[in-house]
């Protein structure tokens, strides 16, 4: 999927005076089944998003964040609008600062996944386009990524337990 195809398929248009797009990818040394089980926790987001202050669902699979982004408090409401389990997972904002995205998730083995992000958003007022010039959203968003893998490969590989019928059924005396 192509950076521009993200914007025309989220309803943002991305031209290149209002809308910037970043576009990063990391391998995550977990199975895809677990990392986009933990993707999907939005509500951890903040565990791993330096900037984001809070995020809670609403219904239909809407969620309101807040972030401080610049030393600025942002809000916005943002939806789901395509999602594919283990491979895919599609936003825009609904409301408050304009933003949309896809990440998507790569089984490359069965222990090591790929993320690739791509992000587009609306960078207001002019010290938010100098950071974006400079390049500190792109940092930012990479760091975001680096403390999702640390986060990720901290914990317990899961265990693939085949279900046998001895596994299943109570022994028998």
């Amino acid at each position: 999927m192509k950076c521009g195809s993200i914007a025309a398929q989220t309803g943002h248009a991305a031209t290149r005076e209002h809308m910037s797009t970043i576009e990063k990818t990391i391998e995550v040394g977990r199975p895809v089944s677990a990392v986009y089980a933990q993707w999907r926790q939005c509500e951890d987001f903040p565990q791993f998003m330096k900037g984001v202050k809070k995020v809670r669902p609403m219904p239909e699979e809407q969620w309101r964040w807040k972030a401080v982004i610049g030393g600025r408090t942002k809000r916005w409401d943002a939806e789901i609008v395509e999602q594919v389990t283990n491979q895919r997972i599609s936003w825009r904002s609904t409301a408050g600062a304009k933003n949309a995205g896809t990440i998507t998730f790569v089984a490359l083995t069965p222990a090591k996944t790929r993320l690739i992000l791509y992000l587009t958003y609306e960078p207001k007022g002019m010290l938010e386009r100098i950071g974006d010039n400079l390049g500190l959203v792109a940092a930012g968003v990479a760091a975001d990524l680096k403390r999702f893998k640390a986060l990720m490969e901290s914990r317990p590989a899961p265990v693939n337990r085949r279900q046998t019928p001895e596994a299943i059924a109570p022994a028998l005396p």
